[in-house]
């Protein structure tokens, strides 16, 4: 097995690479003076089940591309089988047509993946499931709840604690971790009358007193997040946290969470923490090196992922 990391977050790379007990291969991946990108793998990966640790996260046009790269030269390297690993699987929200002559990007993506070599993909909780049925190769796609259950029963203690789903879409996702918790779910009925923007319209459960876990598969101009944390304080919640699994944090996205009535917001470190996001007191990171170290250990030995979640 070879462990191959990107430019995009070296080190959840260096995290997998310790989990694993299994140095990162040395490979020199940059940018020429036009920006055009160059990878070379300085060791041998011939026969080999090579794993590219890359999230396509801002700049994500220049990381993807780095991706696809490395792949093409672990191709003609003759590796034996290419795993591309996306902890944050960019252009996943364009899963769909939104209106008429617009593109559906992640479909895209899959095949311009699949074109370049690689074998298989490893991700982590895509925006939408269907986004599987977009590859023609296997994808494994990790789920980030058995984490955020470990996380909520080594720091809260509360007995009354309710999962709140900031949209109808994000139900299931909601349930889930509802079910593993175990306490109650509520879900917060949303009108968005633009993209970035979103409105609040009407709580689906009782939250008085209760302290509030808001789970969604990604945080980025945070407008959602803070608008359903001030509707369920409104509604008489006792506190409001996030739990998120990318964090984006587009410009703005500090400052609102900072201002905003959240206690806390939590997400991994599936896309790496810029210095703003580490001196935000109110953000804390949950590392996801052992979940995907286990996972492509178990895909290196053909042994299940999903037992991971059972």
């Amino acid at each position: 097995m070879k462990l191959i990391a990107g430019n995009s977050n070296r080190p959840l790379a260096e995290g997998i690479a310790r989990y694993l007990k299994t140095p990162l291969t040395h490979a020199t991946i940059r940018h020429f003076s036009d920006d055009e990108v160059f990878v070379e793998i300085l060791d041998n990966v011939r026969g080999q089940d090579v794993f590219i640790i890359q999230p396509t996260s801002k700049p994500a046009n220049d990381h993807l591309m780095e991706l696809l790269v490395a792949i093409d030269a672990l191709k003609r390297g003759s590796a034996r089988r290419i795993t591309a690993c996306l902890p944050y699987f960019g252009y996943a929200r364009q899963d769909r047509k939104s209106g008429p002559r617009t593109p559906i990007s992640a479909k895209l993506v899959a095949d311009i993946l699949t074109t370049a070599g690689a074998n298989r993909v490893l991700t982590l909780d895509l925006h939408a499931g269907q986004i599987q049925g977009f590859f023609n190769i296997p994808v494994d796609n990790l789920f980030v709840t058995p984490l955020f259950q470990k996380d909520i029963h080594e720091s809260l203690t509360q007995e009354d604690l309710l999962v709140v789903s900031p949209d109808v879409g994000g139900v299931v996702r909601a349930r889930a971790l509802a079910k593993r918790v175990p306490c109650g779910l509520a879900v917060i009925d949303k009108r968005r009358e633009k993209p970035g923007e979103s409105e609040v319209m009407n709580i689906i459960g009782d939250v008085r007193k209760m302290h509030c876990l808001i789970t969604d598969d990604i945080v980025d101009s945070a407008g959602t997040l803070c608008n359903a944390a001030d509707a369920l304080m409104e509604a008489g919640a006792e506190s409001v946290r996030g739990y998120i699994t990318h964090g984006v944090f587009s410009p703005g996205a500090l400052e609102r969470i900072q201002d905003s009535q959240l206690k806390e917001v939590v997400v991994t470190d599936s896309i790496l923490a810029t210095e703003e996001v580490k001196k935000c007191q109110k953000i804390r990171q949950i590392p996801l090196a052992p979940l995907f170290g286990e996972a492509i250990d178990r895909i290196n030995h053909e042994k299940s992922v999903s037992i991971l979640f059972d």
